[in-house]
């Protein structure tokens, strides 16, 4: 007896070198369950392998981006079944912080709980003007389990951390981005401008944004020596590419550079 076709959860579309990856679960709001999760890091591998791919923008399909993980699954969970939840929660915004290739959250409606998680998981963070974020998990009677009180804090500081996760508040797209929770406010269609600024990290040296997002994610925590010293050997890295060798030639020439990530 056949069962159909398996339901698709994130829709893929290649813009030349840029993945846009569209979360599909609409008459759900896109929560994340399991399914959801699991097709997404499926898809993070590949695109970890994918030579071809210089940045991915991730999306909801209809009104919301996430509106949060899937209350539905969850009610009924134990200790035990919430922790595996959550580390699989965990495991999708660390599988998204080590893809080499920038990720850029295009927000185009509510990012609440896990939806706001995953949002921060991401490099960049452009909120369409519709875009609501929160964390509003005790109104549940719950905590933030994918990562949001310690995401949350490093992008806001704790006073804001905090009166998000205790009141739950929501908050609108310039609110976010005055605090430093969203990076842009965009006006228009927010998968399109995610999309141009894709393409514009696309355009640049592969080699040299890999080692950018390197550079800053790895050394974020760490005592300003330190980073200064890993930025250092970075930068110094660099110079062993056949990229920096034609971005360089390429400025005196005065003609656009062809990069090729080696």
């Amino acid at each position: 007896m056949s069962t159909g076709p398996a339901e698709v959860l994130v829709l893929r579309e290649r813009h030349d070198a840029v993945e846009l990856l569209t979360i599909h679960r609409p008459k759900a709001m896109n929560a994340l369950n399991s399914g959801v999760m699991a097709s997404l890091s499926g898809i993070l591998d590949d695109l970890a392998s994918d030579d071809a791919i210089r940045a991915v923008v991730i999306t909801g399909s209809g009104k919301a981006f996430v509106a949060g993980a899937d209350i539905a699954q969850m009610r009924d969970f134990g200790p035990a079944q919430a922790e595996e939840f959550a580390t699989a929660g965990h495991a999708l915004g660390a599988h998204i912080a080590a893809l080499q290739v920038p990720v850029i959250a295009a927000v185009n409606g509510f990012a609440l709980g896990g939806g706001c998680e995953l949002a921060m998981a991401c490099d960049i963070v452009l909120a369409g003007e519709k875009a609501r974020f929160g964390q509003p998990e005790v109104k549940l009677g719950v905590i933030p389990g994918f990562g949001g009180t310690q995401r949350l804090t490093r992008r806001v500081g704790v006073g804001r951390a905090l009166d998000l996760c205790l009141t739950g508040r929501m908050v609108g797209a310039e609110e976010a981005v005055a605090m430093g929770l969203a990076d842009r406010l965009v006006e228009g269609d927010v998968v399109q401008e995610a999309l141009k600024a894709a393409e514009q990290i696309a355009a640049n040296g592969p080699v040299a944004v890999r080692l950018a997002k390197r550079a800053i994610l790895e050394n974020a925590d760490a005592d300003l020596s330190t980073a200064l010293a890993a930025e250092k050997s970075l930068f110094a890295l660099c110079f062993s590419t056949d990229d920096q060798s034609e971005g360089m030639a390429a400025f005196l020439d005065k003609r656009p550079a062809e990069f090729t990530g080696e």
